[in-house]
């Protein structure tokens, strides 16, 4: 398939809560993220790099999970020609929607599973001023708490992930760098981007009985040694620490997995210098019997990390 570059990068990300205060707390005093801006129903964040108004999007709700994931254009005749393309393409279309504080109007649709996806070109961008002024002008701002550098990827569950595999590559333009084939015959996993990056999205085989979940987001770090930081930081702040530090087989990211405290994953993550910069890639496939050997150096994934998702279902213990 001819790589397609029609969109630029993943925008933001909206996030569920059922805890708003907790989470907003957890965000931007422990996280690091920055508050942009608050609405009737939602707090706008970033990270300290991120050149656009919003990263996440962290609503209020009665549950937790992803409310929609965001992605920006690559030009406005390529939005263009994304809407064309999602509106041929038999997935279930919702239209256009009003903007909000970081962005114009936004084309949505949604894949088989229940996640909603949109795309824009006019967006709204960060402007810095007072202390968060940074003192290098090639950044976006000053940083604080555990200091995530940019929006890097999330991961949604889903329970055919084939199904999504078409989906992200009809209508988004996505290719598959890396991805988990199991002895049944299934896909177990596939790591998507849309640009250079390695991955910006991934969708994982959902184990917990849910529909439309949220596996997790992921923010980026400079550096491994700021994620082991991070894990002081949360640990000080009494944060659940799921997994890690550790790195990861596939994609070969140094982790950092944590809860906060609604109950959603969020991961800090260092993929270190890697880009997929090779026009004919070759998806890497990864087995059963490969993944069962764990992690990188050898750490056994943890169970929640399979059955745990967001919001949560009651046949998860």
């Amino acid at each position: 398939m001819e790589p397609c570059f029609d969109i630029a990068h993943l925008a933001h990300v909206e996030m569920y809560t059922d805890k708003f205060e907790e989470s907003l707390d957890f965000f931007t005093r422990v996280y690091g993220l920055k508050l942009s801006g608050q609405d009737e129903t939602s707090a706008y964040l970033r990270a300290w790099d991120d050149y656009e108004y919003c990263s996440l999007k962290l609503t209020r709700s009665h549950t937790t999970g992803v409310g929609h994931v965001a992605y920006r254009a690559s030009s406005p005749q390529a939005l263009e020609r994304r809407v064309k393309t999602i509106e041929k393409s038999g997935y279930k279309v919702i239209g256009w929607v009003d903007g909000d504080l970081g962005h114009g109007p936004a084309f949505r649709f949604e894949d088989p599973f229940g996640h909603v996806f949109e795309i824009y070109w006019d967006t709204v961008k960060y402007q810095a001023t007072g202390a968060d002024v940074p003192a290098l002008k090639n950044t976006a701002s000053a940083f604080t708490g555990a200091a995530p550098r940019r929006l890097d990827h999330l991961n949604l569950l889903s329970s055919d992930v084939s199904e999504f595999r078409r989906f992200m590559q009809t209508c988004l333009g996505s290719r598959v760098t890396e991805m988990i084939q199991l002895d049944n015959g299934r896909i177990g996993g596939c790591w998507f981007t849309i640009n250079n990056k390695t991955y910006d999205l991934a969708c994982t085989e959902e184990h917990g009985g849910g529909v439309g979940r949220l596996h997790h987001v992921t923010y980026a770090t400079d550096q491994r040694e700021d994620i082991l930081r991070a894990a002081d930081i949360f640990l000080q702040n009494g944060v659940h620490i799921e997994t890690g530090p550790h790195k990861h087989a596939v994609q070969g990211t140094f982790f950092l997995y944590v809860w906060e405290p609604a109950g959603n994953r969020v991961e800090l993550a260092n993929s270190g210098a890697r880009l997929i910069l090779q026009p004919d890639w070759e998806p890497v496939i990864w087995t059963e019997t490969d993944r069962k050997k764990g992690q990188a150096w050898g750490l056994k994934t943890i169970d929640t990390f399979h059955t745990h998702g967001t919001p949560p279902v009651k046949k998860e213990h």
